[in-house]
C-alpha cells in the first residue's frame, strides 16, 4: 500500500509541475502591445490677434421719417417704392389750392401795405418844413410821423405773413429730407394728411454706409483691462482695429468695416455694453434690423501659445483639458483657455513652449498609455 500512495503523490506534483510551467511559458509569451500613433504639435510663442465674436443688429445711419407739414388732400405720389431717392427729390404732391390762395391773400396785403406806408412817409415829409414856420400845428407833424412808422410795422408784417404763407405752399411738395432708399408709400392718392398730427407719409433710410451695433459683456470688457493692466495684451486703437461682419449663412461680408466707439452706458438689464461700427454697404447686403456676429480685434497678444481646437478635451465637469506627451506617455493636463484666433485657441495657463500637444489619435489612447508622435498635418485627411 506505501510504494501505490507515494505513487500518487508523484503522480500529483508532475501534473503541478506541468501547469505550473504551462502558465509561466504563456504569460512570458503574451505579445506587448506596442505604443499608439498619434499627431502631434510644438506648442511655440507667436503673435496672435485677440479677437471678440459679439452679436450684433444692423442700423441705418439715418432714419428719416417724411411727415406732412400742411393739412390736405394727397394728389400724387411721385417716387417708385422702394427706390433710391436724393436729398430734395419730390415724393408727393398735397392739394396746394388753399394754399396758393392764402399766398395769394398775403401778397395782395403787403402791396396794400406798402402802398400806405409810401403815402403816410410822403405826407410826414410835407409837414416836416410846414411845421416850423407853423403851417401845421405839432400835433399833426406828429400824427404824420406815427402813421408813417405804423405804415412801416404793416409792411413788415405784411412780409412777414407772406413768407410764412409760401412757406406752407412749399410745404404741399414733399421731399425727401436726406439722400437713401425709400419704403413704401404709407398714404395714398386721395388720402387726407394733417399738420396737427404729423401724419407720416414714408420712411427714407440711408443704407451706405451703415452702421452694426455689438454688444459686449462689462465682464469680458474688465478682463481685457486687466490684462492690458498687467501687460499680457497690448490694445488696439479702435481706428486700427480690424472688424469683420459674418453672415447667417456663416460667410465673411467683403465690404470694409471699422469700430466707432464704444459705449459708456451699462444696459441696466442685459449687463452689456453697445459697441458701435459702421460698414460699407454699396449694394444694401446689409438691412435694417438685420442679425449678425461682428469679430472685433481688441488686443495683441505677442507671445500667445496656440493650439488647434480639435486638440481641446472637454470634461464632463466643463474643465478644459489637452493630452501632452511626456516621457513617451500621454499625460492629461488641466488648462485655462482664452479667445479664438484663426481655429487655434489660445491656452493662457496648464502649457509650456515647447510642449508637445496631441491634436489626433485620442481614440487610441487614454492617460499614462505610451505614444508614438508624429508631426500634425492640418490638411491631411
Amino acid at each position: 500500500m506505501q510504494p501505490l500512495k507515494q505513487r500518487g503523490w508523484l503522480w500529483a506534483s508532475l501534473f503541478l509541475s506541468v501547469v505550473v510551467l504551462a502558465g509561466c511559458s504563456e504569460e512570458q509569451g503574451a505579445p506587448q502591445r506596442p505604443p499608439s500613433l498619434v499627431d502631434v504639435i510644438t506648442v511655440e510663442p507667436t503673435q496672435a490677434q485677440i479677437r471678440a465674436s459679439l452679436p450684433g443688429r444692423v442700423d441705418a445711419m439715418r432714419n428719416a421719417q417724411v411727415r406732412a407739414r400742411v393739412t390736405g388732400i394727397v394728389q400724387r405720389i411721385l417716387f417708385e417704392q422702394g427706390s433710391e431717392v436724393s436729398q430734395n427729390q419730390p415724393l408727393f404732391q398735397i392739394d396746394p389750392a388753399i394754399y396758393q390762395a392764402a399766398f395769394d391773400r398775403a401778397r395782395a396785403d403787403l402791396q396794400r401795405a406798402q402802398a400806405d406806408e409810401k403815402a403816410a412817409i410822403a405826407l410826414a415829409s410835407r409837414y416836416a418844413p410846414l411845421v416850423k414856420i407853423n403851417a401845421v400845428s405839432q400835433q399833426e407833424y406828429d400824427d404824420a410821423v406815427a402813421r408813417a412808422d405804423q405804415a412801416r410795422a404793416n409792411v413788415m408784417a405784411a412780409q412777414a405773413a407772406l413768407a410764412s404763407a409760401e412757406i406752407d405752399l412749399s410745404y404741399t411738395l414733399v421731399t425727401s429730407p436726406i439722400d437713401g432708399r425709400i419704403g413704401e408709400a404709407l398714404v395714398t392718392e386721395g388720402a387726407l394728411v394733417e399738420a396737427s398730427t404729423a401724419t407720416q407719409m414714408a420712411l427714407v433710410q440711408q443704407l451706405d454706409p451703415i452702421y452694426v451695433d455689438v454688444y459686449q459683456s462689462v465682464t469680458e470688457l474688465a478682463k481685457l483691462r486687466r490684462d492690458f493692466a498687467q501687460g499680457r495684451l497690448k490694445q488696439v486703437s479702435a481706428n486700427a482695429a480690424q472688424v469683420d461682419v459674418v453672415l447667417q449663412d456663416g460667410s465673411v461680408y467683403p465690404g470694409k468695416a471699422k469700430l466707432l466707439f464704444t459705449g459708456m452706458t451699462v444696459n441696466e438689464t442685459t449687463g452689456q455694453v453697445v459697441l458701435r461700427t459702421e460698414v460699407e454697404n454699396p449694394d444694401a447686403v446689409l438691412l435694417p434690423g438685420m442679425y449678425v456676429r461682428v469679430r472685433i480685434e481688441q488686443g495683441v497678444a505677442d507671445d500667445a501659445l496656440l493650439v488647434p481646437q480639435q486638440a481641446l478635451q472637454r470634461a464632463a465637469n466643463g474643465l478644459n483639458n489637452l493630452y501632452v506627451v511626456r516621457d513617451g506617455k500621454a499625460v492629461m493636463v488641466p488648462v485655462q483657455v482664452g479667445n479664438d484666433y484663426d481655429n487655434r485657441i489660445i491656452i493662457s495657463s496648464g502649457i509650456e513652449a515647447g510642449d508637445e500637444v496631441i491634436v489626433a489619435g485620442f481614440q487610441k489612447i487614454r492617460p499614462g498609455a505610451p505614444v508614438q508622435t508624429r508631426p500634425w498635418e492640418p490638411n491631411k485627411k
